[in-house]
C-alpha cells in the first residue's frame, strides 16, 4: 500500500497575518520558514510514508522541500487551500496512490510516532478517511484518505465537522484521532503561548522553537498579553 503525504504550503511573504501584532513580516516569513521545516523531518522520519509532495510556488519552499527528497506540484491556478489538496489528491489518483496523507506546514509539534499512529494498521477493505482535528475541534490538522479522493474536501471553517458529515454522506465513517503535537496549529498569539508553554520544559530542539527563542517570543508575549505564559 502506497501512501503519499502532501504539505500545501502558501507564500512565505505576508503569511500569518494574526501574528503581526507580535512579529514583522520578515519574522513571520521565517518562523513559516522553520515550521515547514519541523513538518518535513517528521515526515521524512516517518517509515510508512513513501512520498513526499509539497505543493507550492514559493521559491524557498521549493528549496527546502526538495532538501527534504519531497516532490514538488505547483499550486493550481484556482487559489485556496481546498483546491490545491484537490489537485494533489487527483494527481495522487492518476499516479496509482493508495492512500493520501495531508498535513499543513503549521503544525510544527507533528512528530514521526503520531504519523505512525495514523498509518499503522490502516489497511481498510474499502473507502476510508482517518481524521486528526484542532484541540478546539474546529479545524483538520491532519486527513488520511484512502483512496485520495475519498470525501470532497472541506478545510476551512469548521472544517472537522464538515469532513465527518461528508464522510458519512457517501456512506463512509471516519476514524477520529485526538494528537496533542498535530492538535495544535500555529496561527494566533494564543497559539504561540501554547507552543511555548509546551515546550518550555522538553529541552527540543525543533526549528521553530529555536527561532522562537531567538528572537525572545516569550518577553514578546508577555508584553503584548500583560502576563506570563498560562
Amino acid at each position: 500500500m502506497t501512501t503519499r503525504a502532501i504539505i500545501p504550503v502558501k507564500g512565505f511573504e505576508n503569511a500569518k497575518q494574526r501574528l503581526s501584532s507580535l512579529l514583522s513580516s520578515q519574522e513571520r516569513r521565517r518562523l513559516c520558514q522553520a515550521m515547514v521545516e519541523d513538518v518535513l523531518i517528521a515526515v521524512e522520519a516517518c517509515p510508512l510514508v513513501d512520498e513526499i509532495m509539497v505543493i507550492t510556488n514559493d521559491p524557498a519552499a521549493i528549496e527546502m522541500a526538495e532538501g527534504y527528497g519531497a516532490m514538488i506540484l505547483s499550486e493550481p491556478a484556482e487559489a485556496g487551500l481546498i483546491p490545491a489538496v484537490v489537485f494533489a489528491s487527483q494527481t495522487a489518483v492518476e499516479a496509482g496512490i493508495d492512500r493520501m496523507l495531508f498535513l499543513p506546514g503549521d503544525v510544527p509539534l507533528v512528530t514521526p510516532d503520531e504519523l505512525e499512529t495514523i498509518l499503522d494498521g490502516f489497511a481498510p477493505l474499502g473507502p476510508a478517511l482517518v481524521l486528526v482535528p484542532a484541540d478546539d475541534l474546529g479545524g483538520t490538522n491532519c486527513l488520511l484518505a484512502a483512496p485520495p479522493d475519498v470525501v470532497a474536501f472541506q478545510f476551512g471553517i469548521d472544517s472537522f465537522r464538515k469532513h465527518v458529515k461528508a464522510a458519512q454522506g457517501v456512506g463512509v465513517e471516519p476514524t477520529v484521532l485526538k494528537l496533542p503535537g498535530l492538535g495544535l496549529d500555529i496561527d494566533t498569539p494564543d497559539d504561540l503561548r501554547r507552543f511555548m508553554d509546551r515546550l518550555a520544559f522538553l529541552g527540543t530542539e525543533s526549528h521553530t522553537y529555536r527561532y522562537c527563542v531567538a528572537i525572545d517570543v516569550s518577553a514578546r508575549l508577555m508584553s503584548v498579553t500583560g502576563g506570563g505564559l498560562q
